[in-house]
């Protein structure tokens, strides 16, 4: 009997032992073993079986993506206050072994990582804006991204990590800065609108006087068709009048009168038309014997004229 109940505690301290062994490593970790303080091996997630009180599990090391968010100042070549806010996202490279010892004993703890790789990318960040002036600074964010990436991924893996992003949110300078950005934006934006202004006035004026231009040049070509009619008006109006003119004296030569009766006809007329239709104009007129002999003659003389041109 004794024997029996001594065979049962045996069993049952195994089945403790057994069961203190029994470890659970959760999904996106890795279990770091170690015996005696000495590295041993990497239990992968899931139910693992360890030594009791000989193994231990020294470290649960995540291999999800991480991400921390870190705010520092820079000083421009300029002497210009910059002030940074980042957002850094990295995660362990991989779930091998090697990897695993490097982020199991590189540091000894996760503060001790953080301090490490925030002083690094904050250091990077300040040799890169030093040797640039204060306005190339906000134009720069793409470059900024690119050294640091470039500078820390080397450093990173040996430390068993892999940098996959860096964002940077926010570039904010001294407030007497950002208030002399404002007012040269400001200035820009009135330059940029008076010269909107300007060559809006401009092609408002331009087109004024290419429209009064036209308006010029149409109404010119209107007046001189209209010229041109009045004066064939005018040409075909006195060659009527003289083939009258001639046809009357023609006949009064036939009938053996005296054509100056026609001249005389012609200047008692125009004296008549004078009075109907002057509107109480004054018209000076040399109505002595002379000036109607001298004004008979001129007419004489431009029917002569024009008999010439017809013969």
């Amino acid at each position: 009997m004794p024997e029996f109940i001594l065979s049962n505690w045996w069993i049952l301290i195994l089945v403790l032992v057994v069961l203190m062994g029994l470890k659970t490593i959760n999904q996106g970790s890795v279990g770091v073993v170690t015996m005696f303080g000495k590295y041993r091996r990497v239990l992968p997630p899931g139910l693992n079986l360890i030594i009791p009180f000989i193994e231990q599990i020294s470290k649960r090391v995540s291999v999800q993506n991480r991400s921390i968010e870190l705010e520092f100042q820079a000083v421009t070549s300029d002497q210009a206050n910059v002030y940074f806010k980042n957002m850094l996202l990295y995660a362990v490279q991989n779930s091998e072994e090697e990897t695993i010892k490097k982020v199991a004993f590189k540091f000894i703890s996760e503060r001790d990582l953080m301090q490490a790789l925030s002083r690094t990318i904050e250091g990077t960040i300040r040799s890169f804006v030093a040797t640039k002036r204060q306005a190339e600074i906000l134009a720069l964010r793409k470059e900024i991204v690119e050294y640091v990436k470039e500078q820390i991924d080397q450093l990173l893996e040996e430390w068993g990590y892999h940098l996959l992003d860096l964002q940077i949110n926010d570039i904010t300078f001294d407030q007497v800065i950002m208030d002399s950005m404002s007012r040269v934006v400001a200035s820009n934006n009135l330059k940029a609108a008076a010269e909107n202004e300007g060559q809006a006035l401009l092609i408002t004026k331009t087109k004024g006087a290419e429209a009064e231009g036209n308006a010029i040049k149409i109404a010119a070509e209107a007046e001189r068709e209209a010229a041109r009619l009045r004066g064939q008006g005018v040409a075909l109006f006195r060659e009527e009048v003289a083939k009258g003119m001639t046809e009357a004296a023609d006949r009064m030569r036939q009938a053996n009168l005296d054509t100056n009766v026609i001249l005389f006809s012609m200047w008692t007329e125009a004296v008549k038309n004078f009075a109907e239709y002057g509107k109480g104009n004054v018209i000076f007129l040399d109505g002595s014997p002379d000036g109607m002999e001298k004004t008979m003659k001129q007419i004489m003389a431009l029917s002569v004229r024009h008999s010439g041109t017809q013969s």
